[in-house]
């Protein structure tokens, strides 16, 4: 089904629409938000080999042999860690989240290294720890990590965010409302890691912005079309891969 992009009084009655149709006819629309997955860590090595100039590569080799010497925390600061802080001005800041995330790797950084990461370094140095949360926590003991930058509004933290850790981890209720927090700071869904999977046939979600979209007509603001892209997934139903949760995933 395709929603009219006429008017926002046609677009917000054509979201209370969808509202209330509950019933699904198993066929599956096209999936507008990208559903590539995360490049691999030897995708991230690759492409920085091929990018990055001959002084940054040898700092980044050199980086991650000291990382991988003195792996995990040690003392208040690890030699890793001030690494991660000349990323930015060793790689150039077009490859810094990827060397970072490499670096990140390379220490073997678990669940307590990440935190202290996060919560002690700088905005950049965060969006890395959430770009590297798919490739090196298996479970959600880094949930808190997500939920923390889904509370503020950087949009850049909100993008990393939203990845394929939390498509995987977070329960049902906070992920719609991460998808609504994209459409409250203007981060485009695209962003948003398997959202046609879990959007699928959800209800719930389809209240929530149908909601929206009334609260920012009666207000006379405009719409964000990504709300619309995102509604169309709520009518579709995707069955899910073989050896994953729920769509949905569980609710808390």
């Amino acid at each position: 089904m395709s929603h009219p992009r006429t008017t926002p009084t046609a677009r917000t009655e054509s979201a209370q629409d969808a509202q209330g149709a509950r019933t699904h006819t198993g066929e599956s629309t096209p999936a507008t938000a990208s559903t590539s997955p995360p490049p691999s860590l030897t995708d991230l090595r690759d492409h920085l080999t091929t990018h990055l100039d001959p002084p940054a590569r040898t700092w980044l080799d050199h980086a991650l042999d000291e990382a991988a010497a003195h792996p995990g925390l040690h003392g208040p600061i690890s030699v890793w860690e001030l690494r991660l802080a000349e990323a930015g001005r060793r790689c150039g800041p077009a490859h810094a989240d990827a060397a970072r995330v490499l670096i990140l790797d390379a220490a073997r950084a678990g669940t307590d290294a990440l935190t202290r990461v996060y919560f002690q370094g700088t905005a950049d140095e965060r969006r890395a720890v959430l770009h590297a949360l798919p490739h090196l926590v298996s479970g959600p003991g880094a949930l808190p990590l997500i939920e923390d930058a889904l509370r503020t509004n950087d949009t850049r933290l909100l993008s990393a965010a939203v990845g394929p850790y939390a498509a995987r981890h977070l329960t049902a209720h906070a992920w719609r409302h991460a998808v609504l927090k994209c459409l409250f700071t203007g981060v485009p869904v695209d962003h948003v890691a398997d959202l046609p999977r879990r959007a699928a046939g959800d209800g719930e979600l389809a209240r929530m912005l149908a909601d929206y979209a009334a609260e920012r007509t009666a207000a006379g603001r405009s719409v964000p079309e990504d709300l619309y892209r995102v509604l169309d997934l709520t009518e579709s139903v995707t069955p899910a891969a073989p050896g994953t949760d729920h769509p949905h995933g569980k609710e808390s």
